[in-house]
């Protein structure tokens, strides 16, 4: 997506973002339609340096790209000792309760904080069933999708990630909860499409559409624990040991807080000496680098 973006000129590659009004705690901020990862950095970095000098930053942009992973942003306030917070609205595909056609994107959320000896809690989280992304992984690997994720192009629930035409909202049916997650992306889409002035909700572009430029509207957020009460750490690290300490249901082996299944993954690719990829996900990057003439990964 990125590659044909910037192939056909849908996203600037010699631009830089720019803040377009601020005061001491907030900015609003064009990205100029560089890439969205460029956009998210200069935005989660002023956000921060208002956080030092206000206790708060809040952030939005508009005119962004896809911004890839945004527990990264929440991560990097983390890094500062902030409590870091990003939302990022997308490609409409989100079926409202009781509606037949997509009107929102999977709307992301993330919140990250920082607990002693290094330990966080960071929450990445789209707002409905499931990410795209891993359906397109689960496409690629030639698998099935679970139930509750993806409706098909007749309105239907689908199994076969190739028949995903748009995705169920965070609980799925009403009768699940569903309109929970629905009402979740709204509030992202507010945070980021309608306050900042950016594309929103069906008016944006469709997911890999490189024929219009992406506007995306973007909301990043940090703020400082030491502006309020000492000892944040202490009591969120308490909080997390708290759960990860109760005894597991039958049939589970631990309890877990939002951060924990990343970081055992990273443990685990330390151990293993590099990341497991399925062949068929090192094809498809490998055809790319010889489309563009660069270097391919290194694989074992």
């Amino acid at each position: 997506m990125y590659i044909n973006d910037v192939k056909s000129g849908t996203t600037v590659g010699d631009a830089k973002p720019e803040i377009v009004k601020e005061t001491i705690a907030t900015a609003l901020v064009d990205g100029n339609n560089v890439l969205g990862p460029v956009v998210g950095r200069f935005c989660i970095d002023l956000a921060i340096k208002k956080a030092k000098e206000a206790g708060i930053g809040w952030v939005s942009a508009r005119n962004s790209n896809h911004f890839g992973i945004a527990g990264w942003y929440g991560l990097r306030a983390v890094d500062n000792g902030m409590i870091g917070m990003a939302f990022t609205n997308t490609s409409p595909l989100l079926v409202p309760t009781r509606a037949k056609k997509e009107a929102l994107g999977t709307n992301p959320i993330c919140m990250a904080a920082p607990a002693k000896d290094g330990d966080s809690f960071v929450l990445d989280m789209a707002t409905t069933a499931v990410a795209l992304g891993k359906v397109e992984i689960a496409h690629r690997k030639g698998e099935p999708i679970p139930p509750g994720w993806a409706i098909d192009s007749s309105g239907k629930e689908t199994l076969d990630p190739s028949e995903c035409e748009c995705l169920f909202p965070l609980g799925g049916t009403e009768k699940t909860s569903g309109y929970k997650g629905y009402g979740l992306s709204m509030m992202v889409e507010l945070f980021c499409g309608i306050l900042s002035g950016a594309h929103y909700g069906p008016n944006i572009r469709t997911w890999k559409d490189t024929h219009q430029k992406a506007d995306l509207g973007q909301c990043y957020v940090a703020i400082d624990p030491n502006a309020f009460e000492p000892g944040f750490a202490d009591r969120l690290s308490d909080l997390m040991n708290i759960c990860r300490n109760l005894e597991p249901a039958e049939g589970e082996t631990e309890v877990l807080v939002a951060g924990d299944p990343e970081r055992q993954h990273m443990a685990k690719c330390d151990k293993q000496g590099g990341i497991l990829y399925h062949p068929n996900q090192i094809k498809y990057a490998n055809d790319i680098a010889e489309q563009l003439g660069v270097e391919p990964m290194k694989a074992l």
